[in-house]
């Protein structure tokens, strides 16, 4: 039986070292499993906004669905509306019931929506499908993070979370290789190759969903919700798995055990405590970095084709080669850089990669401003601040991921989301976009580019100010779990660059 918030009852603490065995396996096929059926999350969301902007046309064609230029926006706005929707009931639902019944649920949305949307056949249905579907992407972001997060060893956990993320450009790019096939006319009808295209993701999706099934629930969810007996077998079983392969697992010390009193589902006004009061430091930390990441990246990469077209005179299907090489360099940032941040730390990493690509962004807005760059030299530049950019982006996600206690990860993860996906992805286009106008006025473009800077280069000060030094510590070190016994119920404040661990009441 279980209570309301699906715990199971105890009659005391539950004592267990679960947490500290999942985070001193080594690297297996477990752990590739894990990256790889979780990780498909930001191919798919690459996928979809890359084929979604360059469909408009199509759209608008008068031998296809015939919308207007504001229906065309109305449905990308939706789709973002979707994701904000879908994080914050998914995420609160991922703490409720679990990562693993809400990483297989979200899935299923994403891909009911967007296969309704390629049989789409007035805008309504349209719009109705692309929400749907945009539900799902932002369910997905809450649940995958936070079981990402719960299920790799604190020493990968850095590099992990940021190659994730950075696959967002690897959709990317699959995306733009689509469109370039079924965009052409000469081989696919006006009617047809958008409905293909938008088929592209679901396939991913359904090749990734017997793997995605297959994968255990959190043993750390699983732990703090009274459910330990399951938490020992999953561990278990992944540690003689890899014990049957040859491979060592070391033993972990009675004192690393956690006591762990489980909990119901929090509270909207203990949540409010916690991220607002309790760890308001570090919701100020999130806050920024997820803020300024966004209005970067949404306000460049969304007004791209224009900067292209207005000023450079790149028009059509020759966009989409100069995706290519700025998709690039974004999927290299975090895969190369990863390691950094695991090494030489959070603080030094995320601080960095915010303030140098910043910098660079505005260097690169000066040239444009003074005439002195072509479309190939602009797209060159766009790389190199979007190897830097990417990373910081990506640890965005990673900082709110980890630095908020168990019980309330996904919803945090959510609200930021939510938040960043509002002002990024709705101011930031619209203000670059009456920027650039009719393509006249570099002085403004430059101004929309300092702007952006000035922003991504705060939000590095922040970090170094205020940042976790969260490298190659256990979940429960960086954030004590709301359900852990602990010493005395002071502020988490204290904790803000060290950690919580003196909260917690160890055994002997």
């Amino acid at each position: 039986m279980t209570t309301p918030g699906n715990v199971q009852p105890a009659p005391g603490p539950i004592r267990s070292s679960v947490p500290a065995r999942l985070d001193r396996l080594p690297w297996t096929g477990f752990h590739w499993r894990v990256v790889i059926a979780l990780g498909i999350t930001w191919v798919l969301d690459g996928v979809e906004i890359t084929i979604a902007g360059t469909i408009a046309d199509r759209l608008r064609d008068q031998d296809s669905l015939g919308f207007s230029s504001s229906q065309v926006g109305l449905a990308a706005s939706l789709y973002l509306l979707g994701e904000v929707f879908g994080a914050l009931v998914f995420g609160r639902l991922t703490d409720k019931l679990g990562r693993r019944k809400l990483f297989v649920a979200t899935l299923g949305v994403y891909l009911l929506g967007n296969t309704l949307t390629a049989f789409s056949m007035n805008f309504w249905f349209f719009a109705a499908t692309r929400f749907i579907a945009g539900a799902g992407i932002g369910g997905e972001y809450a649940a995958i993070n936070s079981a990402i997060d719960e299920l790799i060893p604190a020493r990968y956990r850095g590099r992990t979370d940021l190659a994730v993320n950075g696959t967002y450009w690897l959709g990317a790019m699959i995306g733009a290789a689509a469109n370039l096939a079924f965009l052409n006319e000469d081989i696919f009808g006006v009617d047809l190759g958008w409905r293909i295209a938008l088929l592209i993701g679901p396939l991913i999706g359904v090749m990734i969903w017997p793997l995605r099934r297959h994968l255990p629930e959190s043993p750390r969810w699983l732990l703090t919700h009274g459910r330990a007996d399951e938490a020992e077998r999953i561990v278990g079983e992944i540690e003689r798995d890899i014990e049957a392969k040859g491979i060592e697992v070391p033993p972990v010390g009675e004192d690393s055990a956690i006591a762990i009193r489980p909990r119901g589902t929090v509270s909207y006004r203990e949540l409010a405590r916690v991220v607002l009061r309790d760890y308001r430091r570090r919701s100020l930390v999130g806050l920024t970095l997820m803020v300024t990441q966004a209005f970067l990246y949404n306000a460049i990469f969304f007004t791209y084709a224009l900067i292209l077209a207005d000023f450079y005179g790149i028009q059509g299907g020759a966009v989409a080669y100069f995706i290519f090489p700025f998709a690039l360099g974004n999927l290299l940032g975090p895969i190369l850089l990863g390691r950094y941040f695991d090494t030489i730390g959070r603080r030094v990493m995320v601080g960095g990669t915010y303030a140098l690509s910043g910098l660079l962004l505005f260097v690169t807005g000066w040239l444009f401003n003074d005439g002195a760059l072509t479309a190939v030299t602009q797209t060159i530049l766009w790389c190199v601040i979007f190897f830097f950019a990417s990373a910081a982006a990506s640890s965005a996600y990673l900082t709110v991921s980890e630095i908020f206690p168990i019980e309330l990860r996904a919803q945090a993860i959510s609200f930021f989301f939510a938040l960043a996906v509002l002002v990024g992805g709705v101011v930031a286009p619209w203000l670059f976009a009456t920027l650039i106008g009719d393509g006249d006025d570099r002085g403004r473009v430059f101004l929309g580019y300092t702007v952006a800077s000035i922003l991504m280069i705060i939000g590095g000060l922040v970090e170094f100010a205020w940042g976790i030094n969260a490298e190659g510590r256990s979940l429960e070190a960086v954030a004590t779990p709301l359900s852990a016994q602990t010493v005395a119920a002071c502020c988490a404040e204290s904790g803000l660059t060290g950690g919580l661990t003196a909260h917690v009441r160890r055994g002997p």
